[in-house]
Formats: structure tokens, C-alpha cells, sequence
């Protein structure tokens, strides 16, 4: 950071990533600070500076201090320990301390009293909620939503002529002659835990998932324009079932509400869709496998006459983006499922699906909003 830039940001006052301090006097307090920044999407702490902007200025023994503490706070009383980087400058207002916190890798970041902190606004708040406290273990890789385990969902509600013929496809042999329960063999395969079946043993699994799992699902539905309009539709359905159906009954549902091209074929051919199938078996799989299944909500799967968008709950995880994610970059968020997907689904993952449907067709935007938690797949139709 520079001179001027520093000024530029105490004349703007402080927000989210930019906070005053006129100067430390307790550890603790700035470790819970330097936590919430890590938890967040990092930032910096100006000492020196009041919370109105005036600069108070810091004495050479005051700038030795504060260093040390920043530096005991760092690495005593934040758990994960953090590495922030400190910067001196003499401003006409006397000297002052930026304290930069970068964004943290391995989240949640927790103050000496076990206490998780992020950021709201130009102050921070504890977490508390469970659903936000499962969300930042995940993103640090120490949960997964696919292995929770589904309250009520018994290893006895499987479909068991389905879950029979995948395992005797997949292994040789026939899953009454393991010589086990079927229970343990659920447990073995990652599916169940203490005769329950987890997240994604009932997607997969389950002969009636929704009883147990109602919200995922997808919400499919056809507009006769280019925008939402209430109570206008073509078409439209709340498609359920084991994730298996769930994807070839949504894929049906684009199939049937977009155009069929003939070109070489004959007369009576339903035709090649307007947008290679290829293109929507990746994006659609994709949708259900990685979606965030923390969130209670739907995928919302929405066809307009000059585009389809695949709405998904969570934004993408950790450090990927859009670009990333164009390059094959991939991060296994339900690493059961994601593990099952190729031997049910036309999915390879790896981080191929999205190059491979890029490659078929160009057309298509991805969204990435972290505002609002989803992440959007927009599919362009050509000459609509």
C-alpha cells in the first residue's frame, strides 16, 4: 500500500474491508478482530486513526508495542494461527500502523475464547447459526452436507431392487451374498452411519427421498417470454425422486420445451435439440452433484425462449471462480456423491463437465453470486 492510497482510504471512512483504530490496548479484542477479517474476505486495520477518519498519530514506543502485540495476537490467541503483514507510515497527521489480514485458507478462524467472528459492515459479528457455522466448516474441508446423516431416514427405506441391481452391476456380485447386513454394507460404502442413512445414501438410495428430504428437488419451469411473469407459463414441474430421476426428468423437461432440429435427418425424425444434449447432461449433473446441501432450497431450472438458467443454492467453494472452473479447475463440495455420480449419471468429473460443455457450445454464462449464494449457469439459444 501506498501513501496515497492510504490517505484515499481513511478520507472514505471505514466499511467491510477497512477499519480505525486510534490504538490497541487488548490482545484479545484484536485477535477477534484479525479473526474476523480472516473469516471474511480479509482486510485492513489502520491504527492511528480515529473511528471519524481524524489521524491521532503513534509514538515510536506506541509502534513497537502495538507490533508486538499484533504479532503475539497472530499467533497466540488466533486458532488457526495467521500471518498478517504490518506496514509504518508517516502521514501529516502523525505515523500510523496498517495492519493487513489476508483472507483465510483453512476457515474458521476462532479468538483464545473459541468464539468465531466475521465481518458485518465496518464491525463484526459472532457466528452463532448452525447453518453458517456448517458452511464455513465446509469450506475448510472438515464437513461435508452429503455425509450428514438425514434424522428419520432408516437403511430399511432404500429401494432395495435398485440398490441390488447397482451393486451387482458395479461389484460382480450380488449384495445378499456379503455376508453382512445391509445396513454395515450401506455404512461401508459411505451411504449410512448407525443404521441411517446420510444425504446422499437417500438421494441415491432412498425409495422415497423427499419424504425425508423435500426441498431437494428441482423447480422446472417453461416461460412463453424472456422474463419471469406471475402466473404465466407453459409448462412447468416440481421434479422429485431418487437423484437419478431427478436428472433424467429434468433433462426431459429442456428436451421437450426447446426446438428440435432435423438437418440430414429424415422426415419423421424427432430431430437433433437446438443445444447438444451433451451440453445439458453436463450442466444439469453438475447442478445436482455440487450444489450446496447445507442450504434448504431448490435447483431452479428455467427455460425462456432466448435462454436456459440453472440456478443453484451456494456459490462456488473456497478460492474457485469462473475462470478457474472454464480451465477444469474443480473442488469436490459432496464428495460421496461425487464419487457415486459416474456410475449413475453421464458425469466424469474431475472438473471436465464444464470444459467439455463449453467445447459443445460456447454460449453460456456463469454467475457466481456470492451475495446471494447460488451460482448461475445461463445457456444462450441461438437465434431466438
Amino acid at each position: 500500500m501506498e501513501t496515497e492510497e492510504l490517505l484515499g482510504i481513511i478520507a472514505n471512512g471505514e466499511d467491510s474491508r477497512h477499519q480505525f483504530k486510534a490504538t490497541i490496548n487488548n490482545v484479545n479484542s484484536l485477535a477477534s478482530e484479525m479473526a474476523a477479517f480472516s473469516n471474511s474476505k480479509g482486510g485492513h486495520i489502520i491504527i492511528g486513526v480515529n473511528d471519524d477518519g481524524t489521524i491521532t498519530g503513534l509514538s515510536d514506543a506506541q509502534l513497537r508495542r502495538i507490533n508486538q502485540d499484533i504479532a503475539n495476537a497472530a499467533t497466540n490467541n488466533v486458532k488457526p494461527a495467521i500471518n498478517p503483514v504490518t506496514q509504518n507510515f508517516a502521514l501529516p497527521g502523525g505515523r500510523v500502523l496498517v495492519l493487513t489480514v489476508a483472507v483465510g485458507l483453512v476457515k474458521p478462524y476462532m479468538d483464545s475464547n473459541g468464539y468465531i467472528w466475521v465481518k458485518n459492515g465496518s464491525d463484526k459479528r459472532r457466528v452463532t447459526a448452525r447453518e453458517e457455522l456448517q458452511r464455513m466448516f465446509q469450506e475448510a474441508g472438515l464437513v461435508h452436507a452429503d455425509e450428514s446423516s438425514v434424522q428419520n431416514s432408516f437403511t430399511t427405506e432404500i429401494d432395495e431392487e435398485f440398490f441390488d441391481t447397482f451393486f451387482e452391476r458395479e461389484y460382480g456380485e450380488s449384495a445378499d451374498k456379503q455376508h453382512i447386513s445391509r445396513s454395515q454394507l450401506l455404512e461401508n460404502m459411505n451411504l449410512a452411519k448407525n443404521d441411517l442413512l446420510n444425504i446422499a445414501g437417500t438421494l441415491l438410495f432412498s425409495a422415497r427421498p423427499q419424504v425425508r428430504l423435500p426441498v431437494f428437488i428441482v423447480k422446472a419451469v417453461a416461460f412463453p417470454g424472456k422474463n419471469i411473469e406471475d402466473n404465466q407459463y407453459i409448462d412447468s414441474q416440481d421434479v422429485k425422486g431418487k437423484l437419478t430421476d431427478i436428472f433424467q426428468q429434468s433433462l426431459g423437461f429442456v428436451l421437450s420445451n426447446i426446438k428440435h432440429i432435423q438437418k440430414d435427418q429424415g422426415f419423421n425424425s424427432i430431430g437433433e435439440p437446438e443445444i447438444p444434449r451433451i451440453v445439458l447432461e453436463e450442466l444439469i449433473a453438475n447442478a445436482l452433484i455440487h450444489r450446496d446441501y447445507f442450504i434448504s432450497a431448490s435447483v431452479k431450472l428455467l427455460v425462456f425462449t432466448d435462454r436456459i438458467e440453472i440456478i443453484s443454492p451456494g456459490h462456488l467453494p473456497n478460492n474457485l471462480t469462473v475462470e478457474n472452473i472454464k480451465m477444469g479447475n474443480s473442488n469436490v463440495r459432496n464428495p460421496v456423491l461425487a464419487s457415486f455420480a459416474p456410475r449413475l449419471l453421464p458425469y466424469r468429473g474431475l472438473g471436465s463437465g464444464i470444459k467439455r460443455a463449453i467445447k459443445a457450445y460456447p454460449d453460456i454464462d456463469f454467475i457466481d453470486d456470492r451475495d446471494s449464494n447460488i451460482f448461475k449457469v445461463i445457456i444462450f439459444r441461438k437465434g431466438c
